[in-house]
Formats: C-alpha cells, structure tokens, sequence
C-alpha cells in the first residue's frame, strides 16, 4: 500500500451492517468526506455534498460521509444527516481508526479517491466557497 493509496477498510454503516470500501465505492470516483455532528463548518458543507452527489450521480461518482462521532453521539448521528438530507452512504468510524490511517487529522476532510483507489485530492477545513473548488476538482478528474 503506497501513502496514497485507499485500503479496503471496514466500517459499520447506520444500520449496523458493517461493509468494506471496495463494496460501495464508485466507479469513477469516489468522494470521502470525514465529519462529525458537533463540528460547525460540517453544518455548511455535507448540505453542498449533497447536491453534487445528484449533479454526478452519471458520472459513476459515489460519496461517502464517515461519521467520528465517538459512542456517547452515536444517537445524534441518524437525526442529523436526516436533518441536512444526507441519501449517501454514511459511515461510523467511532474510535477514528480509517481516520488515522488515511492520516486526516481534521474535520471536515475530504478526499478524492480515483478508481485505482489512490488518493488524488486532500482538502481539509470548509469555507463557503470551497465547494467550487471541490467540484471543479471532481470535473477536471472526471475528464482525465
């Protein structure tokens, strides 16, 4: 495994089922974004991820949330993508174990990963904005 490449983890998903990477990523690109229900910018930018995930749903791009909400938040995790209309897959890293190995250190990050799964964008923090960026990023990777 190179520094940039995605190994095919493991989490449990809201219902409990506990599915790997290579299960559910997309086959073009997929789109990882780590986030937790008490960090403030996620509010601003998960809402942004899921209009891009329906602008690129043809583009065989897949998103995926993973939640780091520890065990005490587990419940405040459903409400709380149900609230921002999350229908992408979400995911529980509870001890942030995929989060310290994929060496993000923050939320929100996102990751871009490529269908040889290697990591080919790292953007940490959210601004207003930035979703621009994030999605032009998506369309110059998609025209490769």
């Amino acid at each position: 495994l190179t520094q940039n490449e995605i190994p095919n983890f493991r989490l449990k998903n809201l219902d409990n089922r506990t599915v790997s990477y290579n299960q559910i990523k997309g086959e073009n690109l997929t789109v990882i974004d780590f986030w937790a229900t008490w960090c403030k910018p996620c509010v601003k930018s998960i809402p942004e991820f899921v209009k891009m995930d329906k602008e690129f749903e043809d583009d065989q791009v897949k998103f995926i949330g993973i939640s780091i909400d520890g065990p005490r938040n587990k419940a405040k995790v459903k409400p709380f993508i149900k609230s921002l209309g999350v229908d992408y897959t979400v995911l529980r890293d509870s001890d942030s174990s995929v989060m310290a190995r994929l060496r993000v250190t923050a939320v929100p990050t996102l990751l871009i990963v490529n269908s040889d799964n290697e990591i080919v964008y790292f953007h940490e923090g959210y601004k207003t904005g930035e979703e621009v960026e994030i999605k032009n990023k998506i369309k110059e990777l998609l025209a490769e």
